[in-house]
């Protein structure tokens, strides 16, 4: 499932592949990929595979770079409705899950984020999720029962790649997923959702898109 082989100067080479999902209409034969190397000689795998070209277009697939990416938006003040943010933390617990970023503004006001890391797309239309998540599915309950808790609540997707037009669930992969996001959005869960700007050596956030649930 995490590895890849990769033509490296015509040398093939067993990769790590940076992603938990499937990546089907990515990772096919002959597409041009991005590798890191690992600072670590006793790795199995000289190199971790992070984005891919498709299309001509860079996607990054590395499931760990969305939070990181977020994170530096939140600090930076990027993000509209957080400009009083006076705390912020990575990885909270509430409840039985984990959320990605904790946050507490000026006023007062105490919140959680949930970053979601978007890789397909398909005629311009971004997806989520691209193969089936249960963990993705609980976390969208306890926001959901967070918000009724009195803390702000955020979904927020970052779609890894430029040249979407929108977004929305992917409902025939997770049907369960897709109806807890429209519940949360009922329930005053804030959804946003964010292109990306992807270069060889580093992703930013992009654009704020917009999104479709039904």
């Amino acid at each position: 499932r995490f590895i890849a082989h990769v033509l490296i100067d015509g040398k093939e080479e067993k990769v790590h592949v940076k992603n938990t999902g499937r990546c089907r209409e990515l990772l096919i034969p002959h597409a041009r990929v991005i590798l890191a190397e690992s600072p670590n000689p006793n790795r199995k795998t000289r190199y971790s595979l992070i984005a891919v070209y498709k299309n001509q277009v860079l996607v990054n697939i590395d499931s760990q770079v969305p939070n990181t990416v977020i994170w530096d938006a939140l600090k930076d003040n990027k993000i509209a409705g957080f400009n009083d943010t006076k705390l912020l933390k990575r990885e909270v617990t509430f409840g039985q899950s984990r959320f990605d970023l904790y946050f507490e503004t000026a006023s007062g006001q105490k919140g959680f984020v949930e970053v979601k890391g978007v890789t397909l797309e398909e005629e311009g239309m971004a997806m989520f999720p691209d193969a089936p998540t249960q963990r993705g599915t609980k976390h969208i309950r306890e926001m959901i029962q967070a918000v009724e808790m009195g803390y702000q609540g955020y979904i927020i997707f970052l779609v890894q790649m430029k040249g979407v037009k929108s977004f929305t669930p992917n409902r025939r992969m997770d049907e369960n997923f897709s109806t807890a996001l429209r519940e949360a959005e009922k329930a005053g869960v804030k959804i946003l959702v964010f292109d990306a700007n992807v270069t060889p050596h580093d992703i930013t956030l992009g654009e704020r898109i917009e999104y479709h649930l039904d």
